[in-house]
């Protein structure tokens, strides 16, 4: 029997809230969907071909120009014709790495990521980049090779039930029964991974289905009964949310990672200049609205700008797009945004309503969502409905000028992590990709280096995944050969994947690596400091006090130039020589302060009302703004 995909839960999910809120015509929404679709390419004949070879045949018929793995046992009939193709193999070192190149592939050129592992470990391998890719909301196809069929089951040798184990981190997974499926699962498999809201498929084949002859005919007839995934939204729910917006006094565009996903960031910009509704962009949504602009309050949540928490929190509308309320967002979910009527827009049904009620719910596609909320906004204003944002923009542009972004430099003499990020946005400039890793390192990066253009932030968000950044970025730069790629990673995120670099130096990615060396596991020993009475277990890593590594001969030993700085004298020079080299990956050891804290902060599980602008300062607002 077929899986039922998430899409069709959260179909039948829907149904059963519409059966209780009137204002959601879920019948008429869903008859304008999108259509299962395959690349537009001449019908091919049937022609005699191994499973491996019509597996290879239907990638280069999905356009695939780059696929990331590794060989082994179960999968390796394919990669016999793979020697021939014209899709580039990259052999990785890990495939952890491969798995999160493909992430960090998709995410910046928009495409399908392609992953490849054997069965067993090299198939759980993977099952962190796919839980990443899945929190993430990113487009991939994992290909893994099973054991024979006959030995499904039977514990045979590297077997591991990888459908069972990835069930609930796919979008949908498929295990190939003959080789006559292989063109119609691929085609599936892109299909759903990038279409409606874009996730991981995993597509498992058993190496004697890999090895059997069949047929090759381009292309397939996908069979996707049920998904059909909303895309234009309900009229009616787009004009009340136009109402509201109309309406409110202090309105706030929440917008989350599926604005970039729709390739929505021009409407969004087009819809925040003409309602002059203050924006906020989560973690996931950096560059979507230009950081420079001045509606733009900044990144909301745990370390969030005063202004963009405070302004959600006070908010008497909140209108969320691609965004999913999470906890590191909302804080303590029962005290978030009091007073707010939520205007919520999403791809995927099973969002709204899941952490917040909703009083006007949106499904539908970023981008149609945006562009008929312009429509609808537009007419209420032409109507003589329209609301004076003054003394909302009062409040919010005291608090930016009150507590601005900043730091305060080491009193010890070290080197600021946050003077080093700064530069490095100011020095690279805001064509470049930047790509974080986990931590202390990634919130500085957020917070301290201008997004002022689509996809131009990549970093693990929902997963929160140490040693995300150099295969993503490794990922990026194979997409985006022509765009300067620049990993901020901390230094013990590095030490968890920074083998890939041996794969950059052969393969002639030349990424750039910002190491924050500041010896230790930076966001754990922060509270440490501020929840464990300073209590230092198990966060102090030797790559200060020991220097082991050293990065520098570690970077070289992988085929890297190897850079270090240690005072902010050299910072500037530094990265200039950097930027100099295009001819192999670059690592850049910053040796910096270990006492260093990421502000402002909400502590987790307490109100967004207790933000700390720093150790010890807390905000203070006009009584008449609380």
């Amino acid at each position: 029997m077929t899986r039922p995909t998430p899409e069709t839960l959260a179909h039948t999910a829907r149904r059963a809230r519409a059966a209780a809120d009137p204002t959601v015509d879920v019948d008429q929404a869903a008859t304008r969907t999108a259509t299962p679709a395959v690349p537009a390419v001449r019908p091919t004949a049937a022609t005699p071909i191994s499973g491996a070879g019509s597996l290879v045949r239907s990638l280069e018929a999905l356009d695939v120009d780059v696929v990331f793995g590794i060989p082994g046992g179960a999968i390796l009939p394919a990669y016999d014709p793979l020697y021939d193709s014209t899709a580039r193999h990259i052999l990785v070192r890990h495939e952890q790495g491969a798995g999160h190149a493909a992430t960090g592939y998709a995410q910046a050129t928009g495409k399908v990521g392609v992953c490849i592992a054997t069965s067993g470990p090299g198939a759980t391998n993977l099952v962190t980049p796919i839980a990443d890719a899945y929190m993430d909301s990113v487009a991939m196809v994992a290909i893994t090779g099973q054991v024979a069929s006959p030995l499904i089951g039977t514990d045979g040798f590297q077997e591991a039930d990888i459908q069972g184990i990835t069930l609930p981190i796919t979008k949908h997974n498929f295990l190939v029964q003959n080789a006559e499926e292989i063109p119609r699962v691929l085609a599936e498999a892109f299909h759903l991974a990038s279409s409606g809201r874009p996730g991981p498929v995993l597509v498992d084949i058993p190496k004697d289905v890999l090895q059997a002859q069949t047929t090759f005919a381009w292309p397939p007839t996908l069979d996707l009964p049920g998904y059909r995934p909303t895309l234009h939204p309900h009229g009616k729910q787009i004009r009340e949310a136009a109402r509201l917006m109309a309406a409110a006094r202090r309105p706030v565009l929440y917008v989350g990672g599926g604005v970039l996903k729709a390739g929505a960031a021009d409407g969004l910009r087009r819809l925040a200049e003409l309602t002059g509704i203050p924006v906020v962009t989560t973690l996931m949504a950096l560059g979507a609205f230009p950081d420079s602009h001045q509606q733009h309050l900044g990144m909301p949540g745990m370390h969030g700008t005063v202004a963009a928490v405070y302004g959600l929190q006070k908010a008497d509308l909140i209108v969320a797009l691609g965004a999913r309320f999470d906890d590191r967002v909302t804080g303590k979910l029962d005290s978030f945004a009091p007073d707010a009527a939520v205007v919520h827009a999403d791809i995927d049904p099973a969002e709204i309503g899941k952490n917040r009620h909703v009083d006007v719910p949106i499904v539908g596609d970023a981008k149609h969502v945006i562009d008929e909320l312009i429509v609808a906004f537009t007419a209420e204003r032409s109507a003589g409905h329209d609301t004076d944002l003054g003394d909302w923009w009062t409040q919010l542009d005291d608090l930016r000028n009150r507590y601005p972004l900043g730091y305060d430099e080491p009193v010890d003499g070290t080197l600021s992590p946050q003077y080093v990020i700064k530069r490095l946005g100011e020095i690279v400039g805001p064509d470049a990709i930047f790509v974080a890793g986990v931590g202390q390192h990634q919130m500085w990066a957020s917070q301290f280096i201008s997004y002022e253009k689509p996809y131009t932030w990549l970093n693990s968000g929902g997963l929160g995944t140490m040693g995300y950044a150099v295969p993503a970025a490794m990922g990026a730069k194979v997409g985006k050969p022509d765009t300067v790629v620049w990993a901020v990673d901390g230094d013990g995120c590095f030490q968890m994947t920074n083998q890939e670099l041996a794969t950059c130096a052969l393969e002639g990615i030349p990424v750039k690596i910002a190491v924050i060396n500041n010896g230790n596991l930076g966001m754990v020993r922060q509270w440490q400091t501020l929840f464990y009475n300073e209590r230092y277990s198990n966060t102090e890593l030797g790559t200060h006090k020991h220097r082991i590594p050293d990065f520098v001969k570690l970077a070289e030993a992988l085929g890297c130039v190897g850079l270090r700085c240690e005072s902010a004298d050299d910072v500037d020079k530094t990265i200039a020589a950097a930027m100099e080299i295009n001819d192999a990956p670059v690592v850049i050891d910053f040796v910096v302060g270990k006492d260093a804290m990421v502000w402002p902060m909400v502590a987790a599980g307490t109100s967004n009302d207790e933000i700390m602008f720093a150790r010890g300062v807390r905000p203070t607002f006009d009584e008449d703004d609380i």
